[in-house]
């Protein structure tokens, strides 16, 4: 009190008297403004995300909860906001079939690298590099989509990496449970129900879901349920635990594929009544992450699992045709385990450097075997053997990354990075399938991959609203698998393993945000695919797997998106989006006659997606969404496949199509939601997926209606 008594006797003295009125201040006017990279966090990732410098990479990210809920596994509407991704379309939702800008065959993904909270969410990241599994959408926070440097990022692939970011348990989160309840076409519904909370410095959420269907034609159907539980524990400011468990359990008919008469005919058409497919992947992973001191952090990761993929197949017959007199099931199981760990330095005006480390091995046995029973079970036994292989994978690598800005207001910033993978896969054979005649097979492949990237890139300004010009060279490549090199299907001669498949891309364009509520997004890119695996026959029974193609894609991409209710103080948005692929993708080397020239497969000339959502934060989202792709070819060859008498059994051409889809979220209270949508507004007759056995019909018009609960 007594050393305030001279400020207190100051401030007296400036007190006007009563005789006097008060004095008046100037006005000053104090207003708030977001700092102009958060607008482009609406649309792009962080500059640096973590341990990951992601800047001067074209990236996109679709934020969950901007977007109504995604129901009956509809990829295409959940893929409408990222310019290029394919979705080729299948009944069925254990398959996820995607691809980008030509880069292969989008079966079963195998040309991209899709992860669930940055750990490999395939069946074998290495040698087995399908995707029968998806997270639960309503448990999925955002999607990220990485293009050039995808393989410097995370690891092999050609591009890009999408990456399935997942809820999880929140720290001091309140206690609160919810149930969401759908039904849908063709006997649909699904559920998902959380419980989550938090006590201390303990956080926790668990989720459980079932997915199931009739499916549109018979032996269609699929019962699809899994469980997810997060455990968070953070014990200081600088310190989290984090220890998640994914099981997920599916079993779905195969109902077959289609000539092109078939499904000209009779799309609901069922080829195979008595084929099923059973899924499962149960995943441990255990993260830390650690500030140490002011300017370095630590990431880590490390997961186990186990994943068994079953299919029983048998030839497809229409009645009149008898049905076949034998089955054969075959049982690929895979157990895995990886580690992920990477330093964060922080140094300079922005200054950044990423290194790391990254450890994975698989264990992948693979069995066949043939039944007289149609309808044999899973577990089957006492089957003729057809097949037994005993199959590894390693993979190890060595990394770093560094972001560094300079110039003027370090508005220019360049991101060179390198990493090192090597990879070992073995197959060794003592079954051999009884059509084939080429030797048992005992081959290891064991190579090292150097990889390297360039980015560059200028923040600029208009009126204060931030643009960024970027450039982005890189390498990336695509793993032997254990099929290239111990084929089940072919006689491939022993030893003549494929080289590395490699893939160097360019990537020159803009972004930003040059007006309250705009974004856009355009590059040129050029990409070269070296090495190619390509199957040359030798004679009808003989054939070799051999890097004898190369293409060349380029093309153009582009987004845009406008917000006509931007700065709306009631939380209202009223979005206009579109985004275009022009792509030109060509064989530029080939060891098959009259190949060069031809483009590989799945490369629409365009593909066009736009669409429009009003939503209002707390209260509605409703959104109508379109996809719009040009022609494509389903093999490289680009010919018709022949059937008998000179007719064509399967188009080379798949058609141009176009479909839309609406969805809407209105919440009735804070704790009721009602959900509801219609795919395939317009009930398009189309196809978007052809394998070597015939067409996979696209779904027609579907609906689902639903409720959310929550507390």
């Amino acid at each position: 009190m007594l050393a305030a008594l001279p400020l207190l006797l100051a401030t007296a003295q400036d007190v006007p008297s009563v005789e006097h009125p008060p004095y008046r201040l100037p006005q000053v006017d104090v207003t708030g403004k977001r700092p102009p990279w958060l607008a482009k966090l609406q649309y792009l990732l962080p500059e640096v995300d973590g341990a990951l410098i992601t800047v001067t990479t074209k990236a996109t990210v679709t934020h969950m909860d901007q977007i109504p809920t995604v129901a009956q596994d509809n990829l295409t509407q959940l893929f409408v906001r990222a310019p290029g991704i394919i979705v080729s379309q299948e009944q069925d939702p254990l398959r996820v079939n995607l691809t980008y800008r030509g880069l292969g065959n989008p079966q079963e993904s195998e040309y991209v690298l899709v992860l669930q909270d940055g750990i490999p969410a395939e069946l074998d990241w290495i040698g087995f590099p399908t995707l029968y599994y998806q997270p639960p959408l309503q448990g999925v926070r955002e999607v990220q989509v990485i293009r050039g440097g995808n393989s410097l990022l995370y690891g092999p692939e050609p591009a890009p990496v999408i990456n399935f970011v997942s809820k999880g348990a929140i720290a001091g989160a309140p206690f609160g449970a919810s149930t969401e309840q759908m039904i849908g076409s063709h006997g649909g519904w699904q559920t998902y129900n959380v419980v989550k909370g938090s006590t201390g410095d303990l956080a926790w959420r668990v989720a459980g879901w079932i997915n199931r269907s009739d499916g549109p034609r018979a032996n269609s159907g699929y019962n699809v349920k899994g469980v997810d539980a997060n455990l968070l524990w953070t014990p200081s400011a600088t310190s989290r635990w984090g220890l998640d468990l994914h099981l997920y359990d599916a079993a779905s008919n195969d109902a077959g594929r289609l000539t092109y008469a078939q499904w000209a005919a009779n799309p609901d058409l069922t080829t195979t009544p008595a084929n099923r497919e059973w899924a499962n992947r149960n995943v441990a992973v255990l993260t830390h992450e650690q500030r140490l001191g002011e300017h370095w952090r630590f990431y880590g990761k490390a997961w186990a699992g186990t994943s068994e993929l079953t299919q029983r197949v048998a030839s497809p017959s229409v009645p009149p045709q008898p049905l076949p007199v034998v089955t054969n099931i075959q049982d690929a199981r895979f157990r895995y385990a990886g580690t992920d760990l990477r330093l964060r330095h922080d140094f300079g005006p922005g200054d950044t450097l990423t290194f790391g480390t990254e450890l994975y091995r698989s264990d992948a046995p693979l069995l066949g075997a043939n039944y007289t029973d149609l309808l044999a079970p899973r577990n089957a036994t006492g089957g003729v053997p057809t097949l037994v292989q005993a199959r590894h994978s390693d993979y190890a690598s060595v990394f770093a990354s560094s972001l560094l800005r300079f110039g003027p207001g370090h508005h220019w910033h360049i991101v060179p990075s390198l990493r090192l993978d090597h990879e070992k896969v073995s197959v060794f054979e003592t079954v051999r399938p009884p059509n084939l005649s080429r030797p048992l097979l005992d081959t290891t492949v064991s190579r090292n991959v150097p990889l390297f990237g360039l980015g560059i890139g200028n923040d600029f300004y208009d009126h204060g609203h931030l643009n960024e010009t970027y450039f982005n060279v890189s390498t990336g490549w695509r793993p032997v698998r254990f099929f290239d090199i111990g084929s089940p299907h072919a006689n491939i001669i022993p030893g003549t393993a494929p080289a590395v498949q490699k893939v160097l891309s360019y990537e020159l364009g803009v972004h930003g945000t040059p007006a309250d509520g705009l974004f856009y997004d355009v590059s040129l890119f050029w990409m070269n695919f070296h090495n190619r695996i390509e199957t040359l026959n030798l004679s009808p029974l003989v054939s070799i797997e051999q890097n004898s193609g190369d293409t060349r894609n380029q093309g153009f991409e582009g987004e845009l998106a406008y917000d006509f209710l931007h700065g709306n103080g009631n939380g209202e948005h009223l979005e206009a989006f579109a985004n275009l692929q022009l792509l030109h993708a060509r064989f530029v080397a080939s060891a098959i006659p009259n190949q060069v020239g031809k483009p590989p497969a799945y490369s629409p000339r365009h593909l066009a997606k736009a669409g429009i959502t009003w939503r209002r934060d707390g209260h509605y989202k409703l959104a109508f969404t379109g996809v719009f792709s040009g022609s494509q070819y389903w093999q490289d060859s680009a010919q018709d496949q022949p059937g008998v008498g000179g007719t064509v059994l399967l188009p080379a051409l798949v058609p141009a199509y176009s479909v839309w889809d609406f969805a809407a979220d209105w919440n009735l209270t804070a704790h009721v939601e009602l959900l509801g949508g219609v795919s395939n507004v317009f009930n398009r007759h189309y196809y978007s997926r052809v394998w070597t056995y015939g067409i996979e019909p696209a779904l027609g018009r579907t609906w689902y209606a639903g409720f959310k609960l929550s507390l």
